[in-house]
C-alpha cells in the first residue's frame, strides 16, 4: 500500500480505492468515497478525494467491535486495571478494532446512574477510537431498577452485565429474575457470566485447605462443569422469562453444547468466545509462579478438546460475536499478578489477560487464513454481529452508504510474530509470545480519520467518541408470556 496522498480536489474527504471491500455481504472490486466521517459512496469508477489511499492487493473490512474488554476498570477488591482509554485504544486499533465497549461497574451501596457519569469521566478526552458503555449492576434495589436503569437506557445505555459468581460482584436467582424482568420491559440486552458461585467455592475452599495454592489449580477450581451448571440456569431464567440473553466468554464444549441446545428449542440466546479459548489450555498455567500468573484468567483456559467444540460454534453461528475479555493488570506493583510473591493462593491473583490487539489478527490467521472460518463469518463475528445485537447497526459494523466509516485494510499475505515488544497496549506481555500470525491490519480508519497507518499512530486522544446504543427490538417488543411477567 502506498502511503497516505493529498490530492488537490473539489471530491470526498477520503478515497480508499483499488481494494476488495466487504460490502452488502460479499467482496467486490470497489471504491469507496468518504464524506463528513460517514460512506458517502461506493462505486467500481474512480472516485476523486481530498485524502486517497490505494489498497491494492488488500482487503477493505468494516472496523472490529470488541463487546467485552475491561479499561481503566475498578475491580471488586480495589485493584484498577493496567491501562486507561489511551493505551487500549492505540492497542486496539492496530489490532483492527473501530469501536470497544467496555463496563460501567456499579459496586455494592453505590448509585448505578453516579456509575456510570464517573467512568464517563475516565473515558472522556482519552480514546483514540470510539466506544460504547455497558453497565454492571451488583446492587439492584428498587431505586436502580425502576428509576437509574430506565435513565440510562433512554440515554443509549442499552446493556448490562450480570454476574452470578464472585462474592462482590454476584447476584442471587431472585435478584438476576428481577433485573431480567426490568431489563425485558426496557430493550436492555443483559450479558451473563455464568459460573457456579457456591461450586466454585467449595472447590476452593478445599483445594486451599489441602495446600493446593498454585495458579495450576485455578483450572480445578473453576471447571468446565461449574460454567455448564451455570449456563444451564442462567438459561432457564431467560426461558421463564422469554428473554434474549447474551452469554459471554464461554470458554468450554459443555457451556457451548447447554447453549446449542437452548437455540434449537427457539430461545434467542446470543454467546461470544474468546481467542484464550481456543489457542491456550489449562497446562499453560502449570508453569512456574512467575509465569503462570499470566495465564489466569476467569473463566480459565480448558483442554484441547474444547477447541473444536469452539471453532464449531464460530463457523455455524452458535457464537454471535468473539471478543477479547481484555483485562490487563501489571505482573509487579501494588495491583500486580505477581505483588504478593510466589506463595500467593491462586484465588488472590488477579484474573485477565491482554487482548485487544490481538483478537482479530488471531481470529484471521487461524481462521480465516487456515481455512477454519468464511471471510463472511469473520465480518459477522468481528463488526456486523455485534453491531446488530448492541443497538449500532445502521452505524457500526457494516460498509455502507450513511454508516460511519470505520474502515480496516487488512493485508492477507502479511505475516508477524507475536512479540509484547510490537504491541502498543502497554501490558508489557503477551500470552502469545512467539505466535505467528498470517494476515495483518494496516490502516485503521474510525469515522473517515486515519487512526494508525502502515505502522505509524496518527490520530491523537480524544478522537474517540462515546456512541449511544440504540435498544434493541427483539428484548423490548415481545409480548410477556404471562401477564404475571409483564
Amino acid at each position: 500500500m502506498k502511503s497516505a496522498a493529498a490530492v488537490a480536489t473539489a471530491g470526498f474527504d477520503l478515497v480508499v480505492r483499488g481494494g476488495r471491500v466487504f460490502a452488502d455481504g460479499r467482496l467486490q472490486d470497489l471504491n469507496v468515497g468518504v464524506r463528513d466521517g460517514r460512506v458517502a459512496a461506493l462505486s467500481a469508477t474512480p472516485l476523486a478525494g481530498t485524502t486517497v489511499l490505494d489498497a491494492a492487493g488488500k482487503l477493505v473490512l468494516p472496523g472490529g467491535i470488541d463487546v467485552h474488554c475491561h479499561i481503566a476498570q475498578t475491580t471488586s477488591t480495589g485493584a484498577t486495571t493496567a491501562d486507561g482509554f489511551y493505551d487500549a485504544t492505540v492497542g486496539a486499533a492496530f489490532g483492527g478494532t473501530t469501536l470497544v465497549m467496555p463496563f460501567a461497574a456499579q459496586h455494592r451501596g453505590q448509585s448505578l446512574r453516579a456509575s456510570v457519569a464517573a467512568y464517563r469521566e475516565r473515558a472522556a478526552g482519552r480514546a483514540v477510537i470510539d466506544y460504547a458503555f455497558h453497565m454492571i449492576v451488583t446492587d439492584p434495589t428498587p431505586t436502580v431498577l425502576e428509576t437509574e436503569l430506565p435513565e440510562l437506557a433512554a440515554q443509549g445505555f442499552t446493556s448490562v452485565k450480570l454476574y452470578m459468581t464472585y462474592d462482590a460482584l454476584r447476584l442471587d436467582d431472585r435478584q438476576l429474575l428481577e433485573t431480567l424482568l426490568h431489563a425485558r420491559r426496557l430493550g436492555v440486552v443483559p450479558m451473563i457470566h455464568a459460573e457456579s458461585h457456591d461450586m466454585i467455592n467449595w472447590l476452593a475452599e478445599r483445594l486451599l485447605a489441602l495446600g493446593y495454592r498454585h495458579p495450576r489449580h485455578l483450572a480445578h477450581a473453576r471447571p468446565a462443569l461449574a460454567e455448564r451448571e451455570a449456563t444451564d440456569r442462567a438459561l432457564g431464567m431467560a426461558e421463564l422469562l422469554d428473554i434474549p440473553v447474551f452469554i459471554v466468554h464461554v470458554s468450554s464444549a459443555a457451556a457451548a453444547g447447554q447453549i446449542a441446545r437452548a437455540q434449537r428449542a427457539g430461545l434467542t440466546v446470543h454467546a461470544e468466545t474468546c481467542p484464550q479459548y481456543l489457542l491456550l489450555t489449562e497446562h499453560d498455567l502449570d508453569r512456574p509462579f512467575h509465569e503462570a500468573v499470566k495465564y489466569c484468567c476467569s473463566p480459565p483456559p480448558r483442554l484441547a478438546g474444547d477447541h473444536a467444540a469452539l471453532w464449531d460454534g464460530l463457523r455455524n453461528g452458535l457464537f454471535a460475536c468473539f471478543s477479547s475479555d481484555h483485562s490487563v493488570f501489571h505482573l509487579d506493583g501494588p495491583h500486580g499478578k505477581r505483588k504478593g510473591g510466589a506463595n500467593t493462593p491462586f484465588d488472590r491473583v488477579p484474573y485477565g489477560l491482554p487482548g485487544l490487539e490481538t483478537r482479530l489478527p488471531l481470529l484471521f490467521s487461524e481462521g480465516v487464513a487456515r481455512g477454519r472460518l468464511s471471510l463472511e463469518r469473520f465480518v459477522e463475528l468481528s463488526a456486523a454481529g455485534p453491531a446488530r445485537i448492541f443497538g449500532l447497526a445502521g452505524r457500526k459494523g457494516a460498509i455502507a452508504p450513511g454508516a460511519d466509516a470505520d474502515l480496516v485494510l487488512w493485508d492477507p499475505q502479511a505475516r508477524t510474530t507475536l512479540s509484547a515488544d510490537s504491541l502498543h497496549d502497554g501490558a508489557g506481555y503477551t500470552v502469545y509470545e512467539g505466535t505467528e500470525v498470517h494476515g495483518l491490519p494496516v490502516t485503521t480508519i474510525c469515522r473517515g480519520r486515519l487512526i494508525c497507518h502502515e505502522g505509524r499512530l496518527l490520530a491523537a486522544p480524544g478522537h474517540g467518541e462515546l456512541i449511544a446504543c440504540e435498544r434493541v427490538a427483539e428484548v423490548g417488543a415481545r409480548p410477556a408470556p404471562a401477564p404475571w411477567l409483564a
